[in-house]
């Protein structure tokens, strides 16, 4: 049975603060490991005044800033509806990349605007200091102490479909309403989440159709739903997203732009997680079940329970990467993992 918009039986809302501004942007807040939305907290940014006047404004604007540098577009044909996904079988994607210049793709979305049913084009996670140098002076959050790295995304209406991220997120909405519907963690059972080598943007995606969701191929999908949180944000308006939660983000208008930052709670050089659990599949998954259950053992030995007091027994000069890891063990981990792997 295939279901009404998944909206239609989601109860809660994301928690809100309306009196926050960016001198409040704290490192406790920004490290909140529930989901949180913050009103308002850029409606000073020159960006977000032209993007409530009108989709010309806002493009006018950017267009100061555009480096003339080819970004990579995604281009779906007006039966995808805005959703950024699979093709019928899972053998391709339902879009097509075209790389083009930024004022080229700005201009196409703007084209289609006053189409019924237009085609997507989606210009996703694009590093706004090298393709907007000079955007950051006038519309930014205080928190460059974090490293983040600073994305900005175009498009008219799109879908992309529930998935996780490892770094922390602030997202601001410049022009345009996004619906945002957020899941925890432990949902990832529920959520029925697609491949993790062939993915459409880098993460693994739920396969459910949030506008239509199919509950009899999907039936643990209620149990998510029941664990749900949604909000739509409006120009100014923010929204921390915690590392690992599921999001599904839906941009509701004819021209939107948002734009976020990713930082990390742990140094770079640790390598992304993501790589640590590809590896455990091709070396532990298809051991028999005994032998991978006594990995099970040693992983939480040595990774998820790793107390000091484990390896007193061992002088700490001669403990290598059982001591914390620094950028000089992470390089020589690294150099062992490619002589093993090749």
């Amino acid at each position: 049975m295939t279901g009404q918009h998944v909206l239609n039986d989601i109860s809660q809302t994301i928690a809100e603060k309306n009196d926050i501004t960016v001198a409040d942007l704290s490192d406790e807040l920004l490290a909140s490991d529930q989901p949180l939305v913050l009103r308002g907290l850029a409606l000073d940014w020159p960006a977000v005044k032209h993007g409530r006047e009108s989709a010309d404004q806002i493009i006018d604007y950017l267009q100061r800033f555009d480096s003339n540098k080819v970004v990579t577009a995604l281009y779906a044909p007006p039966e995808a509806a805005g959703r950024i996904f699979y093709n019928g079988d899972m053998t391709a994607f339902n879009f097509e990349y075209r790389r083009m210049a930024l004022k080229e793709a700005v201009q196409q979305v703007r084209s289609n605007i006053d189409l019924p049913s237009p085609p997507s084009l989606y210009i996703g996670s694009t590093n706004v200091d090298h393709w907007l140098p000079g955007f950051r002076e006038q519309n930014d959050f205080p928190i460059r102490h974090l490293e983040p790295l600073v994305s900005i995304w175009i498009g008219n209406q799109s879908r992309v479909s529930a998935h996780y991220d490892f770094p922390s997120n602030i997202a601001c909405v410049v022009a345009g309403h996004r619906r945002v519907i957020l899941f925890p963690p432990e949902q990832l059972p529920n959520l029925y989440v697609g491949p993790l080598d062939f993915t459409p943007a880098g993460q693994p995606i739920s396969l459910v159709d949030f506008h239509a969701p199919d509950y009899e191929r999907f039936p643990k999908f209620r149990e998510a739903v029941k664990t749900a949180q949604m909000t739509v944000l409006e120009p100014g308006d923010a929204i921390i997203v915690p590392s690992m939660w599921w999001h599904h983000l839906e941009a509701l208008d004819t021209f939107n732009v948002l734009v976020n930052y990713w930082w990390r709670s742990s140094p770079s050089y640790m390598g992304p997680p993501l790589s640590v659990l590809q590896h455990a599949i091709l070396g532990l998954r298809d051991l028999p079940e005994a032998q991978r259950e006594q990995w099970r053992e040693l992983f939480d030995f040595y990774v998820f329970n790793p107390e000091p007091d484990k390896f007193e027994h061992i002088p700490e000069a001669a403990r290598g990467v059982l001591n914390p890891i620094d950028e000089q063990t992470a390089r020589q981990i690294r150099k062992m993992l490619r002589d093993k792997l090749l």
